[in-house]
C-alpha cells in the first residue's frame, strides 16, 4: 500500500502530541498495599480516622509540670519540685501532676493529667527525688496538642494527588494499609525486522540484537507502566498482525512497535494499522524520529471488540528512545491520572556548533555540566540515530528549534534532562 504524503502531512511535535493525547484518559482504580502506591495517583479522598497526634504529648525530653509552679524561676532563683514518676514514650503516667510535683518525661510521651507544660532538661538539675528548674515557662510550652497535625474527619489527601514518600508516611499514620489508586497501564512492546535476534541468540552475519524492546520496556517501567514484551515480528503483515493481536489478548492499554514505519518495501506497520484500524499520522517534524506512526488497532478479544492506540516508533535505537520520551511518556502518565505532563527544561549554553539543520526540530544528546556561568550542554559525539552510545553518554537532550539553520557554539538553548535530579548535582 502506498501512502500519499498529502494525506498524512508532516506534523510539528506539538500537533503530533495533541493527536496522541486525544486517545488517552485515566484508567480505572485498583486497591493496592500502601507501599505499592509510590508514584501513583490517588483515586479517592483520604479522610482522617482520628486525630494526629491522638493525645497531647511532649515535644521534647524534660519534666511535665504545672506552669504556675515555675513563675519567677530564673538562673539564680530556681524553683524546686518533687519528681514523682519517670515516663517513657508509649506509656501512660500512673500519677497526676499536682502543685509542687513534676514527672520526668521523654519526647512523644502523652502528657500526664494535671500537667500543662514541659520544661526541658537543659533548664533543670535533678538531685535525687528533687529537680531544680531555672526558667519560667508558659502554659502549653513544649506540648503538642491532640490533632495538631491532622484533625479527625478532615480530608488529608485529595483524590488526584500523586503519591510521594511523605504521602505514604501520612497514609501509614492514618492507618491506611491499602488505598485506591489509578491502575498502572499495560504497555505491549514489539520489535519488527528480519534482521533482529533476541539478546541471548547467536549473532549471525547480517543480524543485530533487539535492543529497542528492552530500552523501551525500561522506559515504561521508569514512568510507571507495566511492560509486556511481545518479542520480534518478522517483516510480514501476517506475523505482525498476529503478534499485535496477541498483545491485545494480554490486556494491553497501549501498543508500541519499533521499526517498520518509514517508506521502505518491508516497512509494514503502517499497512497493518490501515488494515486493522486507522492511521492518524506517520511523520513528525523532528530529528531523530521523523517516521513515527500513530493510530489505533481494533480486534475481537474473546468475543468483545477492543480498540487500543498504537505508537509505531522508528527502528533506530536513539529514535525509538527519543520518540518514547516525547510521546509515549505523556500517554502513560495520562493513563496513570497524572495532570502535569510537562517535562522540565532549563537554559544551557551549547559548547559545540551545529553547522546544518533541515527544518526539523533537533533533539541532540548532551552531557549537562554546571559551571560558573550556568549549565553547559556538551554533545556526546556522533549524533546519528543509530548511535546508542550517544544516549548512554548523555543525561539530557538539547532542543534546537525548527527555524534555526545554523547554531554556533555558545548559543543558549533549552535542555531537557532525562532525570530532574541532574539539576541538583
Amino acid at each position: 500500500m502506498k501512502y500519499r504524503h498529502e494525506l498524512y502531512p508532516m506534523l510539528s511535535v506539538e500537533e503530533a502530541l495533541e493527536k496522541v493525547l486525544t486517545m488517552f484518559h485515566p484508567l480505572e482504580a485498583e486497591c493496592v498495599p500502601v507501599l505499592e502506591t509510590l508514584g501513583r495517583v490517588l483515586a479517592e479522598d483520604i479522610i482522617a480516622k482520628g486525630d494526629i497526634p491522638p493525645h497531647p504529648n511532649t515535644a521534647m525530653d524534660g519534666y511535665a509540670v504545672q506552669a504556675a509552679d515555675l513563675a519567677g524561676a530564673g538562673p539564680t532563683s530556681p524553683k524546686r519540685l518533687r519528681v514523682i514518676e519517670n515516663l517513657a514514650a508509649g506509656y501512660l503516667a500512673t500519677q497526676r501532676v499536682t502543685p509542687g510535683t513534676a514527672i520526668r518525661i521523654m519526647t512523644g510521651a502523652p502528657m500526664p493529667d494535671g500537667a500543662d507544660a514541659v520544661i526541658p532538661f537543659e533548664e533543670t538539675h535533678q538531685d535525687g527525688e528533687w529537680v531544680d528548674c531555672f526558667a519560667a515557662i508558659r502554659v502549653g510550652e513544649n506540648v503538642r496538642p491532640a490533632g495538631e497535625d491532622v484533625r479527625a474527619g478532615e480530608r488529608t489527601l485529595a483524590r488526584g494527588t500523586r503519591i510521594r514518600p511523605q504521602e505514604i508516611g501520612m497514609l501509614a499514620a492514618l492507618g491506611y494499609s491499602k488505598v485506591a489508586v489509578i491502575r498502572r497501564p499495560r504497555v505491549a512492546i514489539l520489535a519488527t525486522g528480519d534482521e533482529l535476534v533476541d539478546i541471548e541468540a547467536p549473532l549471525l552475519p547480517g543480524k543485530i540484537r533487539n535492543a529497542n524492546s528492552y530500552s523501551n520496556a525500561a522506559q515504561v517501567l521508569q514512568y510507571g507502566g507495566i511492560p509486556l514484551l511481545l518479542g520480534i515480528a518478522r517483516d510480514t503483515v501476517d506475523d505482525l498482525t498476529a503478534r499485535i493481536r496477541a498483545g491485545l489478548t494480554q490486556g494491553a492499554d497501549l501498543l508500541i512497535t519499533s521499526g517498520g514505519v518509514s517508506v521502505g518495501d518491508f516497512d509494514v506497520v503502517k499497512t497493518v494499522l490501515a488494515a486493522e484500524g486507522e492511521i492518524s499520522f506517520w511523520r513528525v517534524r523532528m530529528k531523530p524520529g521523523k517516521p513515527l506512526a500513530f493510530g489505533y488497532i481494533t480486534a475481537d478479544v474473546n468475543g468483545t471488540p477492543r480498540t487500543v492506540p498504537l505508537l509505531g516508533m522508528p527502528g533506530n535505537p536513539v529514535s525509538a528512545m527519543v520518540s518514547f520520551e516525547l510521546f509515549a511518556r505523556p500517554a502513560i502518565l495520562t493513563m496513570l491520572g497524572v495532570k502535569d505532563l510537562h517535562k522540565p527544561t532549563f537554559e544551557a549554553i551549547l559548547d559545540q556548533a551545529i553547522p546544518r539543520k533541515d527544518g526539523r526540530r533537533h533533539y541532540v544528546r548532551v552531557r549537562l555540566e554546571r559551571r560558573a556561568d550556568g549549565f553547559h550542554a556538551v554533545l556526546t559525539g556522533d549524533q546519528g540515530s543509530g548511535i546508542l552510545n550517544s544516549m548512554v553518554q548523555s543525561d539530557g537532550l538539547a532542543i534546537i528549534p525548527e527555524e534555526w539553520n545554523h547554531v554556533p557554539a555558545g548559543t543558549r538553548v533549552q535542555a531537557m534532562p532525562f532525570d530532574a535530579g541532574v539539576l541538583l548535582e
